[in-house]
């Protein structure tokens, strides 16, 4: 009788845990399911934490906005963002200090289309409650000026641009994995400086973070999963310029079981947040 119930409880919870519809699950590096209480815990401890997102996953989009209100109820925080450039820094402290209204900041900005609906709820975050909020990205006519010409053409920059970048000179490695990768993808129509371009962005995103830390805080900054992956990207540019960071990193892919990860995944990032691929794109 004993074993017959056993058995029952057993095949009830397998139904069960068939039934269940999960839309995203958290891995530590080495393919490890972990709780989103470590992860958690992991960005209470650092110094930056670095969210790799899908810019048009609605979980993704979700999940940024709870880690950092989660953060944010224990500890002192700054928020930046890859979506925002730097020349519009200005512009957006006049929003996060009520000095003008959304409506004004999206004629002034330089605003992704899908900012309404997944970043906007950040920046009101850091708004309601009176936090920093910083634009780190350089702005995209340079990161293209760099794609057509390299790197020194931004040395014909007046000082105003150069202070919306990076200090010059900038360091680049090519042989960087993730800038070899691009070249690959690229493959006839690869040019020299497409990864440069890439890398003048992660380089003035990681100079605004290191910028703007504050003792005893927690920078968390959001951008695409691509530039901090694989512990490159920010990540490289931060750690070269402070080894001493402590720093969490998050790297986000798409499958459609969520229930485990292929080893091709390990090491994208201390946390690899896998989503339902059939979860609603917000664009």
């Amino acid at each position: 009788m004993k074993k017959t119930y056993s058995v029952a409880i057993l095949l009830l919870t397998l139904v069960m845990s068939a039934q269940e519809k999960k839309a995203y699950q958290l891995f530590e590096k080495k393919g490890k399911k972990v709780s989103y209480a470590k992860l958690l815990k992991s960005a209470f401890n650092s110094d930056v934490v670095l969210f790799g997102e899908y810019h048009n996953n609605a979980i993704a989009h979700w999940l940024e906005l709870e880690l950092t209100k989660d953060v944010a109820a224990k500890k002192e925080i700054v928020l930046g963002a890859e979506m925002l450039e730097a020349d519009n820094q200005k512009q957006l402290n006049q929003y996060l200090n009520d000095e003008i209204n959304q409506k004004q900041l999206d004629s002034t900005a330089r605003l992704w289309s899908n900012y309404k609906t997944d970043y906007k709820p950040l920046v009101d975050f850091a708004k309601e409650n009176k936090l920093p909020f910083i634009a780190t990205n350089i702005p995209r006519r340079y990161a293209s000026l760099v794609s057509k010409k390299g790197l020194e053409a931004l040395e014909t920059l007046t000082e105003e641009e150069k202070s919306w970048i990076a200090p010059l000179p900038i360091p680049f490695d090519a042989n960087l994995p993730g800038y070899v990768n691009m070249m690959k993808m690229m493959g006839d129509h690869a040019s020299p400086n497409m990864p440069k371009a890439q890398a003048v962005k992660d380089a003035t995103m990681a100079h605004f973070i290191l910028k703007h830390l504050k003792n005893n805080a927690v920078f968390i900054h959001y951008n695409g999963t691509y530039h901090s992956e694989n512990f490159e990207g920010i990540y490289w540019y931060l750690k070269k310029s402070k080894p001493e960071l402590k720093i969490t990193t998050i790297a986000t892919i798409e499958q459609k079981d969520i229930e485990k990860i292929s080893a091709d995944e390990y090491n994208k990032a201390d946390y690899i947040l896998v989503i339902d691929e059939d979860v609603t794109k917000t664009y």
